[in-house]
């Protein structure tokens, strides 16, 4: 469980400050930081910052009562793998005009080593404390 509860704590620090970056300051974030294309509103990256920032907590309190609760970790798993997808979709099929994919590329690539990761943990967990 050790290992879960670190993979756990180290994902809620990266959805953490991609929240509080994404909220705070999403111009700067999709047009300097990654060249992506200015959206004509910000209110949806804030609110994807707050529903980050939401979701790092959610996998803290997980983490927290790793014991009674493990296999709520495979919630993770599918965000992972879910975000994941999109990223390498969009990658793939759905850059507007002079919109740079390394940054798609790279969040994909993330996502996929922290979904495996939670993959990792759920399975020595199990190993550890199998359902009863």
């Amino acid at each position: 469980m050790t290992f879960l509860r670190r993979v756990l704590s180290a994902q809620a620090a990266l959805w953490a400050v991609f929240g509080l970056v994404v909220g705070i300051a999403p111009g700067w974030l999709l047009e300097t930081t990654t060249g992506q294309p200015a959206l004509t509103d910000d209110a949806w990256l804030r609110a994807l910052g707050v529903i980050a920032v939401v979701l790092a907590l959610l996998m803290v309190l997980v983490a927290q009562r790793l014991e009674d609760v493990w296999w709520w970790a495979w919630a993770f798993v599918v965000l992972e793998a879910g975000t994941g997808t999109v990223f390498v979709l969009h990658a793939l099929f759905g850059l507007p005009e002079r919109a740079s994919a390394g940054p798609w590329w790279l969040l994909a690539c993330v996502n996929g080593v922290v979904g495996a990761l939670d993959l990792v943990g759920l399975g020595l967990t199990a190993q550890e404390k199998p359902f009863s």
